[in-house]
């Protein structure tokens, strides 16, 4: 339903909860609809319309209630939903978590809207995803490679980088020739994270590839709720319109989750699993499955979510739920990153499910698919010797269990660990993955063919490599 007339204004407020607004007397209005709140001051708020009752309407306001009076508000119902401009006009551009330009530029130039709400792909005009999007991060590209039109979370804890691993992956990321950009939606962020975001993407953002939407923690909370799916609509009209791939980066989504959490607590919902809504798997959903390739276009929409997990607790109900929706997840470990390595990927517990869909031969290289699955069968063969080591000593190993405990220890000071600014091409961190391979003895390389081994097999540089870096 839309309004019948959306040049009238309703003035009967009756109740202001937190963010919501509780408004009677209204006719015609539609849940979703876009509102325009004015103040008796002047001032003009907006809001989205969450219920709908007969004649009463609860709208959500996007810059919040504080400050306004039921006796001096006024609401008029545009009679259609939050609409955004969308088209090439955002790249380059820094916006806060409404799209409003926040980089001293005018407003967003569109020669079409879109509805910000959105809606998951059609399955039937689905393309699988493939090809990769390289990160120049090595434990990504080699162990757990993104695909384009994938969505592949960051699972973390509190005190980790996993905001710097984001803005990384967001400044470097490429897809080869292929026109490329990427969308940056931070949720509830410190200002000194925000100011951190716009330096490390300003190269990316000069070049016009990047749209970076900024919503800190000072800043209303209904407005984290909006951030991700502005972030999603615009991507979809430069993938699906403008035919560019994009890598749209969604930090922190727990952050979005609490948001959710505290507008559904403000309407009186009943609770499930720790406070959150009933409905967080499917709005989680509603996100997450905007995403990949459509039959007949030759964009496509990747989604790289980062969450942080609470204590630790990867059954926390954001990271669970987002794991039955997303085809993998990069888990960062406490432990390493206390070793110093960054970034304190733990490949073991990391996966990418559609991986096969974008490395192997034609797509990266053709030694790749193998070496990553021999190198995590050597990485768990080396957590158990280290398990054993711990009960034994290590003089009571085999010199066979202590080339693997070398081997652990070449993986992550080779291969995992790079500087915070490093690009990695994709051709030196498959080099340096065989140089961690190269630390075992051949005849322990038991997933690798002969001829790959011939090629690539080089203990004598593997070992004097070592010696220099002990």
């Amino acid at each position: 339903m839309t309004s019948l007339d959306s040049s009238v204004e309703y003035g009967d407020v009756r109740e202001l909860r937190g963010p919501l607004l509780v408004v009677r007397g209204v006719r015609g209005v539609g849940w979703d609809e876009f509102v325009r709140v004015r103040l008796d001051s002047g001032e003009l708020r907006h809001g989205l319309v969450l219920e709908v009752d007969r004649d009463l309407a609860v709208v959500q306001v996007l810059e919040g209630t504080e400050g306004m009076d039921p006796g001096g508000t006024w609401l008029r119902f545009a009679g259609e939903p939050l609409r955004v401009p969308v088209g090439l006009g955002w790249l380059g551009r820094v916006c806060n978590g409404r799209g409003e330009p926040v980089d001293g530029g005018p407003p967003i130039p569109g020669v079409t809207t879109a509805a910000v709400a959105g809606q998951p792909l059609n399955p039937m005009l689905r393309e699988p995803p493939a090809d990769p999007v390289l990160t120049g991060v090595s434990a990504i590209d080699a162990l757990t490679t993104l695909v384009r039109g994938q969505k592949l979370p960051i699972f973390s804890v509190p005190g980790l980088p996993s905001l710097e691993l984001a803005a990384q992956v967001a400044a470097q990321a490429t897809v080869g020739a292929a026109a490329f950009s990427v969308v940056f939606a931070a949720m509830g962020i410190t200002h000194a994270d925000a100011a951190t975001l716009r330096d490390v993407l300003e190269e990316r953002s000069a070049a016009g590839e990047l749209v970076l939407l900024l919503n800190t923690a000072d800043e209303p909370v209904v407005e984290r709720i909006l951030t991700p799916r502005i972030a999603l609509t615009v991507a979809e009209h430069l993938a699906f319109g403008s035919g560019r791939h994009v890598l749209v980066v969604m930090a922190d989504m727990t952050s979005y989750a609490e948001a959710l959490r505290e507008v559904s607590a403000a309407r009186g919902e009943i609770p499930a699993r720790r406070a959150y809504p009933g409905y967080l798997y499917s709005d989680l959903a509603s996100l997450y499955e905007r995403c990949g390739r459509i039959r007949g276009h030759a964009g496509s929409v990747t989604v790289l979510p980062v969450l942080t997990m609470p204590a630790g607790d990867i059954t926390h109900p954001v990271p669970d739920l987002t794991g039955y929706i997303t085809e993998g997840q990069v888990v960062l470990s406490a432990q390493l990153h206390a070793r110093g390595i960054y970034p304190p990927v733990d490949t073991l517990a990391s996966l990418s499910r559609l991986m096969r869909r974008g490395a192997g031969a034609g797509r990266t290289r053709a030694d790749h698919l193998d070496l990553a699955a021999q190198l995590l069968a050597a990485l768990d063969r080396a957590r158990q010797v280290r398990e054993l080591a711990d009960l034994v000593g290590t003089a009571a190993l085999s010199q066979t269990d202590r080339a693997f405990l070398a081997f652990e220890e070449t993986f992550e000071r080779v291969l995992v660990h790079q500087r915070r600014d490093e690009a990695r091409p994709l051709e030196e961190t498959l080099d340096r993955a065989w140089q961690a391979a190269a630390v075992l003895p051949r005849r322990e390389l038991t997933m690798l063919s002969a001829e790959l081994l011939d090629r690539h097999y080089a203990p004598a540089h593997a070992a004097a490599a070592a010696e220099r870096r002990g």
